[in-house]
């Protein structure tokens, strides 16, 4: 069962990183969720020039992707469109 869309998905094959947090999203998250997670984080790093390094960018992003699956108003990189379709 997918905690952001409520729905049963195909899970992702392995927890994404070691310990209880990624046990928690291999658990919660579906595959479909955790690639657009994924995308979206991949943007707020590179538009907002975040450093992996730093403490802070990290916790900045696992709060990030708490609000994402939860369908909470998340950080979204400044002036950015999506494509339309």
């Amino acid at each position: 069962m997918c905690r952001k869309y409520k729905e049963e998905l195909e899970g992702l094959a392995h927890p994404p990183y070691p310990g209880e947090k990624g046990q928690q999203v291999f658990d919660t998250i579906s595959k479909k969720a955790w690639t657009e997670w994924t995308n979206h984080q991949t943007m707020l790093i590179n538009e907002k020039h975040l450093s992996m390094m730093d403490p802070s960018t990290r916790e900045f992003l696992q709060q990030e992707m708490q609000k994402f699956m939860d369908g909470e108003d998340y950080e979204k990189a400044e002036g950015y469109v999506p494509p339309s379709k």
